[in-house]
């Protein structure tokens, strides 16, 4: 785990909440300068690794969990070719899961058509190929892994944050694909390969946008010249920050068998790290906005925090398999606790999920918005002292809807729209324009006493058993 556990330690004397978990303290007056949306000063987005919504949550009370009869057995069984049966949905206990092919061609193949019956048969194909955990396209999974599932006994402060503050069911990847397509997504709404820097010169690539592999030497780097979110807030002056925790990245472009981790830094453009090869970001001089996870913890300290943040992990604390489970919540928790003991608490709205499914498990089929997407269901949460208490959002949501929260709060919702931006490129959609795309402001109450502030123990043991 990271140097910074431990630093931000509740405050003697703070009012104890009824919880065995949480220590918590009252909040400062709200300002009434501010309504509705504009309350929230500060949006933070946390983008942790490849889990589907079922894998986390299939079990969550009142949820679109895992189907079940009325005598609450499960009824989806899912197919293995190898022993020539299925495979039910189980409680998975351990700390370490292994995942299963998360490409688009994986991606396409789990959904089979809307069955959601492909999971086994994908981990099952090319597990005999594979020398490394660290390929998209690769797997070291097999049917426990993919049809199993976590819950409180696992991942107690994420269960805890789903019933304290809103838990969203229906949040799909924007994409169809793997880790870099999707954080593409979460910056710019699109994933293209550009012939040049003029933006027109862009082509939807749904699985590999960047056309080489930057961790071999001599490779050309890619140009994204298309428009993203950061060349809006800049031209209004609203400050952002896109914090990279230092390590290594998992991926390899997709396709690739096996590779070596590449290096990950803020001064590392890679796949989590998408943003320093966008020419808007280097021609308005903001490359210095992307930073390491330090200085998270420093702006939160200082009140200093900008109005827009995205936080990415270390491939340790991502989630993504091997990596331990246990680690990833206590990355998460930590940044929770963090905001939630500095100043900026009663101004922030922090939006946690994982960038992609990873070949786990999810029965939900995605709905089709144009070429790219959506993907699979992952997991949504939301943490703000005015967010709803203990509510399920059944929207339908995908990252775009972060996208649109921003633009509402902060740029009067204008859009990233080729037509009205004045950076034309041949995007096939206006994402925050989909008509089935919901509005994150309905998890909010603005007219609401903010909340309390919930420290929580970055390894919290065991929860209660779910009872779906």
């Amino acid at each position: 785990m990271s140097q910074h556990i431990g630093r931000f330690m509740p405050q003697i004397g703070i009012a104890v909440c009824a919880t065995l978990l949480a220590t918590c303290s009252p909040l400062p007056p709200a300002s009434h300068a501010l309504q509705g949306i504009h309350k929230i000063q500060h949006i933070i987005i946390v983008m942790q690794e490849n889990r589907s919504f079922d894998s986390y949550f299939g079990t969550y009370p009142g949820a679109d969990g895992i189907p079940r009869d009325a005598a609450g057995n499960f009824t989806v069984c899912v197919p293995d070719p190898e022993a020539h049966s299925c495979v039910k949905p189980h409680h998975d206990p351990r700390n370490l899961d292994y995942e299963a092919p998360h490409s688009a061609a994986a991606a396409t193949a789990d959904i089979d058509g809307g069955k959601m019956d492909g999971f086994i048969e994908e981990a099952e194909s090319i597990r005999w190929q594979c020398t490394s955990q660290v390929d998209p396209n690769c797997t070291g999974a097999n049917r426990a892994d993919v049809l199993g599932y976590h819950d409180a006994r696992e991942i107690r402060n994420y269960w805890k944050y789903a019933a304290d503050f809103v838990l969203q069911d229906h949040m799909f990847e924007p994409d169809a694909t793997w880790s870099l397509p999707a954080h593409l997504f979460m910056v710019s709404e699109w994933s293209a390969r550009c012939s040049s820097a003029d933006p027109v010169s862009c082509r939807n690539a749904l699985d590999n946008p960047i056309g080489v592999d930057p961790s071999l030497p001599n490779q050309p780097m890619p140009d994204y010249a298309w428009t993203d979110l950061t060349y809006l807030l800049h031209r209004q002056g609203v400050s952002w920050k896109y914090y990279v925790q230092g390590g290594v990245q998992p991926d390899c472009i997709d396709g690739d068998v096996a590779c070596t981790p590449a290096n990950q830094s803020a001064r590392t453009p890679e796949f989590w790290n998408p943003l320093p090869y966008f020419d808007t970001v280097r021609v308005d001089g903001q490359l210095g906005n992307i930073q390491p996870l330090d200085s998270f913890y420093s702006d939160a300290k200082n009140n200093t925090l900008p109005a827009v943040s995205w936080i990415v992990p270390t491939f340790a604390e991502s989630e993504h398999a091997p990596a331990l489970v246990s680690d990833g919540q206590a990355h998460v928790t930590q940044l929770i606790n963090a905001v939630m003991q500095s100043d900026a608490w009663s101004s922030t709205a922090v939006f946690v999920s994982w960038d992609d499914w990873g070949g786990f498990y999810d029965h939900l089929q995605p709905p089709r918005v144009d070429e790219n997407g959506y993907g699979l269901r992952v997991p949504g949460i939301v943490i703000s002292p005015y967010a709803r208490q203990g509510f399920i959002d059944h929207q339908t949501l995908s990252f775009d809807a972060y996208v649109k929260f921003i633009e509402d709060d902060f740029l009067n919702s204008q859009r990233i729209d080729p037509a009205k931006d004045g950076r034309p490129d041949p995007r096939p959609t206006v994402r925050e324009a989909v008509p089935i795309l919901g509005d994150l402001s309905k998890d909010f109450d603005f007219s609401q006493q903010p909340r309390h502030t919930e420290v929580l123990p970055l390894y919290p043991g065991a929860g209660a058993v779910s009872i779906g």
